[in-house]
């Protein structure tokens, strides 16, 4: 479970800025793209492989960033005991069913999972979420959020069920997890499509993750509007929100270039900096 955050980590103001400077790029470009939508668009910061004193400076920029992403694990693990409590936590990487019990179990502000794509894996998830609020009665019983991953490319490479098979999964989650709560659907789309568009031409992988929200939303009886769509990242993102994307994914756009995983430092010493 996650302690009390370091209170003596500190970030460069310099690295700061940028990380801000960044964020208000993104955002402003987030804005041109969704002149035709009506609802709110959602950014989470990918963090991974990036150290905590950057999440830290984000969470305390003038945009008081609250959702960031991580593919692993054991580093979202590490970070969220360094911390503050109020962060909002996305896993987002490919999750193995054994590791799905303790990241539920250990994280109590994992605000969602977004890869989910099997009932096994949905299954370990709810045993840890009730198993946390088993042993911290103190907590809200708020159920864990959560997307299903849809493999909309036909991409061997990547994760996610079969457009035609997330209906079965989303009901075995509504039906058999009473601490989660199915929050849409996500995707990673082939950038290869993004970057080959033409003008006035969008990723067809966010067409059809569409066509699956608006599917499962009749077959379970639900409005359109109560299954958000993850999808976009940085290469992809402006297309994704003129799809109706609720929810994107940016990384290297903010914080740049990630080092290879064996250099990664979880929190780096920053002498002089602010905290």
């Amino acid at each position: 479970m996650s302690g009390e955050e370091d209170p003596e980590m500190r970030f460069d103001p310099q690295r700061a800025k940028q990380l801000s400077d960044n964020v208000s790029a993104i955002l402003q470009r987030v804005q041109a793209a969704s002149k035709q939508s009506s609802h709110p668009i959602r950014l989470v910061a990918v963090s991974k492989l990036k150290p905590a004193n950057d999440i830290l400076a984000l969470h305390q920029s003038s945009h008081s960033l609250l959702h960031f992403g991580e593919n692993y694990q054991q580093e979202l693990l590490q970070k969220s005991l360094l911390l503050p409590r109020e962060i909002r936590w996305h896993f987002i990487g490919a999750l193995q069913t054994n590791k799905c019990r303790p990241l539920a179990e250990q994280v109590p502000n994992l605000w969602c999972v977004e890869s989910v794509d099997t009932a096994k894996k949905a299954d370990q998830l709810e045993k840890g979420r009730s198993n946390l609020f088993e042993s911290s009665p103190e907590l809200e019983r708020i159920p864990l959020r959560v997307f299903v991953q849809v493999n909309t490319s036909g991409e061997e490479e990547k994760s996610g069920v079969e457009p035609a098979e997330a209906g079965a999964l989303c009901s075995h989650i509504r039906d058999h997890c009473p601490n989660l709560t199915l929050q849409g659907f996500m995707t990673i789309g082939a950038i290869a499509r993004s970057k080959g568009l033409t003008e006035g031409m969008e990723n067809e992988d966010f067409l059809k993750l569409t066509e699956v929200r608006d599917t499962v939303a009749e077959d379970l009886k639900l409005e359109q509007e109560d299954l958000e769509l993850s999808m976009g990242m940085s290469e992809d993102f402006e297309s994704a929100v003129r799809c109706g994307s609720n929810e994107i994914r940016v990384g290297s756009t903010i914080f740049g270039e990630r080092p290879p995983k064996k250099d990664a430092q979880i929190k780096e010493s920053v002498q002089g900096g602010q905290n």
